[in-house]
């Protein structure tokens, strides 16, 4: 609640007959006054103060390369780190883009603070009123501490690269004054620990530990997910739909259901495996560019989530965003992706609906071979419809519906050594148009059908939707 322009009178106050006859009077005037003062002097709640904006520079005066640089360096982590699955790096990301965020936003005049939006988020720490803080050194101590706590199975040497990143950012971000230097470190480490704390809570801590868990029994049947061509007997993580949403409304959005299963050549879902089949028989070469760009397998690139994540990278580098358009671009990115996951894997093990390598083999061609390998775990929704289609649901709000832009995540690899096809930049013309290629790039790959991509594409903009539709303004 804003305070009140009449404080004095928000509370009533005892009729006062002033008489000079009163041996009281005195007193009661004082006491009256000092009711007026006390009420007139009170502060606003925390929601409404921005004790960061007292003294020193806003964020939006410090550049986005804080920022910048630590999503790259957690993308690198994504990618070398054992155990970083999509589901587990998704996370991740949800929770260092928060972190980021939360670091700065009491310097950013026009935003405010999730805590008290997102499930159980507690209070979260605030900056001292009245004293200046330094909001690069913030977020650089908040990333360097968040990213240490997650990544905690990281090697030395991912643990030294973490310590001279911090050490580099803070000798070239320092004040002149040493106290705001301390200050402002200090706040960050407080809001990174709080974040990692709340995290711990939400059912996937170090699910790098567990992505094959021996004691889920795998589901049998017609229609049910099989191992497929790379053979392992466990799906992977079978239990991350229990994971706790970021997001309320998120976790309470309707299950969408697949096609029922049948192998009569006139149904409707025979129909959308045999589309699969005549597509890997007529791939044109561009089509082959697009299902390897987009096919992100853990361990060679920095995962489906991490390329939504670097897309945000690619989205404040190209509008040259400042340091607080920059914190929360990563944080929507990073709790939409996070949310997608959680649902459509809650979606996936509902259903355990089986790939194309599969039903292909059962039903039209036993001698058949996907142009990619299917990952192991069951197909309805796609995991990158639904994740892409979040993230660009969020970007989309934050750099409008025609944002151009080129995606150059992967240029520099060398070309696939079993296809001999190149990596190549895409470029689009909008957030949306490239949700729909990496959506598409799964039926190019020969992994997905139509409706998997479909409903994920669905899914994604309620979660982005959902994700935006939070109060990040004041």
């Amino acid at each position: 609640m804003k305070k009140s322009f009449y404080p004095f009178f928000t509370k009533p106050i005892k009729r006062f007959v002033f008489s000079r006859s009163s041996s009281n009077y005195g007193r009661e005037l004082v006491c009256l006054l000092f009711v007026f003062l006390l009420q007139a002097c009170q502060v606003q709640p925390a929601d409404d103060v921005q004790p960061g904006l007292t003294g020193g520079k806003a964020a939006d005066q410090y550049s986005n390369e804080v920022a910048v640089k630590w999503a790259m360096l957690q993308l690198n982590l994504t990618k070398i780190t054992t155990g970083f699955t999509p589901p587990v790096a998704a996370r991740a990301f949800g929770y260092a883009g928060l972190t980021m965020y939360e670091s700065v936003v009491p310097g950013i005049a026009s935003r405010k603070s999730l805590a008290g939006q997102l499930q159980g988020l507690p209070a979260l720490p605030r900056p001292e009123a009245g004293k200046v803080y330094n909001w690069a050194l913030s977020a650089n101590a908040a990333q360097a501490d968040i990213l240490r706590s997650l990544y905690l199975n990281m090697s030395a040497s991912s643990k030294a690269t973490v310590d001279s990143l911090e050490a580099t950012v803070r000798i070239a971000f320092r004040d002149t004054d040493e106290t705001v230097n301390e200050r402002s470190v200090a706040f960050g480490k407080r809001i990174a620990r709080t974040v990692y704390e709340w995290s711990k809570t939400d059912g996937g801590d170090a699910g790098y530990d567990r992505n094959f868990p021996t004691n889920y029994v795998v589901p049998t049947g017609a229609g049910m997910w099989q191992p497929t061509e790379n053979g392992i007997r466990i799906p992977m993580q079978p239990y991350w739909g229990a994971v706790r949403t970021f997001v309320k409304a998120n976790n309470e959005l309707t299950m969408p259901k697949p096609l029922a299963y049948s192998t009569d050549t006139k149904s409707e879902i025979f129909g959308q495996y045999l589309d699969v089949y005549k597509k890997s028989k007529s791939l044109t070469q561009t089509e082959k560019e697009i299902a390897l760009w987009w096919s992100d397998n853990p361990g060679d690139s920095f995962t489906p989530p991490g390329h939504s994540y670097n897309l945000g990278r690619i989205a404040v580098l190209t509008s040259k965003a400042d340091l607080a358009k920059a914190a929360e671009t990563f944080a929507r990115t990073g709790i939409s992706i996070a949310d997608a996951f959680v649902l459509c894997w809650r979606c996936k093990y509902v259903y355990t609906n089986l790939r194309p390598y599969t039903y292909v083999r059962l039903a039209i061609d036993p001698n058949w071979t996907p142009f990619w390998p299917a990952p192991p775990f069951p197909g309805y929704p796609s995991g990158h419809a639904t994740q892409s289609s979040s993230a660009a649901t969020v970007l989309t709000a934050l750099y409008g519906e025609n944002f151009a832009f080129v995606d150059d995540s992967h240029i520099g690899r060398i070309n696939d050594p079993m296809r001999n096809v190149a990596f190549k930049a895409r470029p689009f013309t909008s957030f949306a148009q490239s949700a729909q290629e990496s959506a598409d790039s799964r039926f190019y790959g020969n992994i997905h059908t139509r409706q998997d991509n479909e409903t994920g594409l669905t899914e994604g903009k309620k979660i982005g939707a959902n994700v935006n539709a939070l109060q990040w303004s004041r």
